[in-house]
């Protein structure tokens, strides 16, 4: 597989999600993926606006995490939030799935909560939404359901995980993209640590890696 320093930098979404990030450490991210060329940061909906005045004369995006980190929020407080992160600033949304109505069959009301999201787009240009369906909870069937009704509700992407439950593997990103075919995105997130780690996520299929390690893959990469 043949790929550039300067495209793998643009297939990062630069991440920084804990619960205790301070000002501070937003204004490092953003320095950091301006000097670098990732494609995207991505950050909690509370520094959206933060963000998105720190990178707004440069390419990089801002990415709002939506219903994070358990999904468990109702769908019309999620559309709302992804609304108003928009109107803050963002350009992408990476929503985690109703996780609890997914396991109990719910399949509607997992596609209502999708939807409800992805709505959002109807009135903004250009905006990403990404579903997070968090791996580590489901079996390979669930992935396979989550995956089909994120691509119906008309998700932009699929994500293995918020990284806070388990991480990404190959064999689910490669799953993923089986299930969603190669016209929808996959991003990997979620105990992407080395370059080695994100070279076999994008081989698997994925095109959009999620990692708090961005700065020391690109750093390792060799040309």
């Amino acid at each position: 597989m043949e790929i550039s320093k300067k495209q793998l930098a643009r297939m990062m979404d630069y991440t920084l999600v804990k619960p205790d990030a301070t000002r501070e450490d937003i204004e490092k991210l953003c320095r950091q993926a301006q000097k670098h060329g990732f494609g995207c940061v991505a950050v909690n909906s509370t520094y959206v606006s933060l963000a998105a005045e720190l990178l707004k004369e440069t390419e990089v995006k801002v990415c709002s995490t939506i219903g994070f980190p358990f999904g468990a929020t109702l769908p019309e407080v999620k559309a709302l939030e992804a609304r108003k992160t928009v109107e803050k600033g963002a350009k992408e949304i990476d929503m985690v799935i109703n996780l609890g109505a997914l396991k109990s069959g719910d399949y509607e009301a997992v596609r209502r909560d999708i939807e409800m999201v992805v709505d959002v787009k109807r009135s903004f240009a250009d905006i990403i939404v990404k579903v997070i369906i968090e791996t580590g909870y489901l079996l390979d069937k669930e992935k396979v359901v989550a995956c089909e009704i994120a691509k119906e509700a008309g998700a932009d992407f699929v994500k293995t995980s918020t990284g806070l439950m388990g991480g990404a593997t190959v064999e689910d990103v490669q799953l993923m993209r089986k299930t969603v075919g190669k016209d929808m995105g996959v991003k990997a997130a979620g105990g992407i640590r080395t370059l080695e780690d994100a070279l076999a996520m994008i081989q698997a299929g994925a095109n959009r890696i999620g990692t708090s390690a961005a700065v020391a893959m690109i750093e390792e990469f060799p040309r």
